[in-house]
């Protein structure tokens, strides 16, 4: 085998289980970072026989950097590994598919990363669930980037120094923008890769992580905004004028101009006409169709925050830190 895996999660309990039992018999090592558990994952993965690296936490915690010394952790104890099966603990990987992965790489040296569909194991349990797994669900063949479950390959990963360890989110795609600078190429598989636990049931959890996603569209910007890349430039702006600029503006015409009062308020219709529009495209059912366009729309607001805060942050000189919803 010439396949490592490096997993990383923190206080995952019977999810970090199916992970890591799901890879052991398809690599050669398995390492597994810890973001101070307390539930005993540090113990089990070690009675396993896999490489535990407990992450320094006085340092900010970034996926970013616990995959980066995951990688170091694995090149030490088996430099010879060509590929890397990066996968989050709280997902579980298919059976088939780090061999077919590796076969993949195998017959396109031009590629460096490789991955396949992610699905959400329970996403009847909330709407939440139901649309990461919409989410999830994109186009196979050439890609422009790949998510936190992707089989890379050492030398590119090298190559490029591997993930940005200050980046909260979006960790992935900033990295495939460089590897594609640097003359590789991102693919995508039509086959099962893993099955991911979100296990989101509240609004509130969906409302941090749709924040997270503003503010990583904005960061991504901030680093690769230029032509010819555009990185999230298109993601920012939507943020931007849906969450921000069009309410602030209705709100201060209704404000300061009062007799447009009823005009503005026709102007608000903008909103559920954007839903109604959403909502006529697409695949899934009708229901799954409106479920995605009423969040896709109200997710602006969140995205609009997480902006924000990478604009005070930038202002400020602080380095952001991790928003978790689970």
């Amino acid at each position: 085998m010439s396949v490592g895996v490096v997993a990383i999660g923190r206080n995952e309990g019977s999810r970090l289980r199916a992970c890591l039992m799901s890879v052991l018999c398809s690599a050669s090592k398995v390492v597994y970072v810890d973001s101070g558990s307390t539930d005993g994952s540090v113990e089990f993965a070690q009675s396993m026989g896999v490489f535990v690296v407990p992450l320094d936490m006085s340092v900010p915690f970034t996926a970013a950097r616990a995959r980066n010394e995951g990688f170091a952790q694995l090149q030490m104890v088996a430099p010879e590994l060509r590929y890397v099966q990066f996968v989050d603990g709280d997902c579980e990987v298919v059976s088939g598919w780090i061999p077919a992965a590796q076969s993949f790489l195998d017959a396109n040296p031009e590629v460096a990363a490789v991955c396949g569909r992610r699905r959400e194991r329970h996403p009847a349990a909330s709407v939440y669930n139901a649309l990461c797994d919409q989410e999830w669900d994109t186009p196979s063949g050439q890609a422009l980037a790949c998510g936190g479950d992707v089989m890379m390959r050492a030398d590119a990963l090298r190559q490029a120094s591997g993930y940005r360890a200050d980046l909260i989110a979006g960790e992935e795609p900033e990295l495939c923008v460089r590897l594609r600078a640097a003359g590789w190429r991102i693919w995508r598989l039509p086959i099962e890769m893993t099955l991911h636990d979100a296990a989101m049931l509240h609004f509130t959890q969906w409302w941090k992580r749709t924040v997270r996603s503003g503010y990583a569209f904005a960061q991504g910007a901030h680093l690769h905004g230029n032509p010819p890349e555009r990185h999230w430039v298109r993601e920012s702006r939507r943020a931007w004028f849906w969450g921000l600029v069009l309410p602030v503006v209705l709100i201060a015409l209704t404000a300061l101009v009062p007799w447009l009062g009823c005009w503005v308020l026709f102007a608000w219709l903008i909103y559920p006409a954007q839903i109604v529009r959403l909502a006529l495209r697409g695949p899934g059912s009708g229901a799954a169709r409106r479920a995605r366009a009423i969040f896709q729309v109200l997710g602006k607001f969140a995205e609009a925050m997480g902006q924000l805060r990478f604009v005070a942050h930038r202002l400020s000189g602080r380095q952001g830190r991790l928003i978790e919803y689970k």
